[in-house]
């Protein structure tokens, strides 16, 4: 079956060209867009930014056809590859209003067969909340960071997680927060280092920047033996120095 049609043309190959497959934003497109990209599929497919309305005003036949979660706007074609626990990497939220962001990414992550811890709630407003769970935090390799208004929380995460951290900002808060910009603006502009960020409200794209970084091997078992053997082998040349200095009376 040719995956194309009038106004589409699907990638089939880029799952075996950059190791991420392919996802429908259907935002932008009409019901009967959609409709035929669904009719033209013949494997698993990603739908994002599917609103109800959308969703709804698909054939009853397709809607039976996809696994649709309202909450972050997602839905799957076909069936996603089985979960694998990957308590290494995580989603957090800022806010219960963060959700659908973090949703949306926590989503993308299971379609690819990975199946995370997602913690809301973790706000540095009560800072308690974010403290309470930093052991598991800590012990997380790679962590998604969803946040609004000021955005304080991927900042803070950088100041106390060895992790790598992609921030999401989110188009939540009043006034000048509204948009999500100062979100954007203050991830930028963090002094935490090293921490990268996405577009405004992108949980897809948070999840498929976690996902290249575990076909880059962050955070797998492999990393985790590399880290060590460099580690053993940085103690080991600071060793021999230290004693090549002791036998030279330097």
């Amino acid at each position: 079956m040719s995956e194309s049609g009038a106004e589409f043309v699907l990638d089939g190959e880029r799952q075996a060209r950059i190791g991420l497959g392919e996802a429908v934003y259907c935002a932008g497109k009409s019901p009967e867009q959609i409709a035929a990209i669904i009719e033209a599929l013949a494997r698993p497919m990603l739908f994002t930014r599917l609103d109800p309305a959308r969703f709804e005003a698909l054939p009853a036949r397709l809607r039976a056809r996809l696994d649709y979660e309202p909450a972050s706007a997602t839905a799957f074609f076909g069936e996603p590859p089985a979960a694998v626990a990957t308590p290494w990497l995580g989603v957090v939220t800022a806010g219960t209003s963060d959700m659908a962001v973090a949703r949306e990414a926590w989503r993308t992550l299971r379609f690819n067969g990975l199946d995370c811890p997602l913690i809301a709630d973790a706000g540095v407003a009560g800072l308690w909340r974010l403290m309470r769970r930093l052991d598991e935090l800590r012990a997380m390799r790679v962590l998604i960071a969803v946040a609004g208004m000021d955005a304080a929380l991927p900042t803070v995460l950088g100041g106390l997680v060895g992790g790598a951290i992609i921030a999401v900002p989110t188009s939540v808060g009043y006034g000048v927060a509204t948009g999500g910009a100062t979100a954007l603006h203050a991830i930028l502009a963090s002094c935490s280092p090293g921490i990268v960020t996405v577009n405004i409200d992108n949980g897809f794209g948070a999840a498929c920047a976690a996902l290249r970084m575990l076909h880059a091997g962050v955070g797998t078992d492999a990393d985790a033996s590399a880290n060590a053997s460099a580690s053993a082998s940085a103690s080991a040349s600071a060793s021999a120095s230290a004693g090549g200095r002791a036998a030279g009376g330097g």
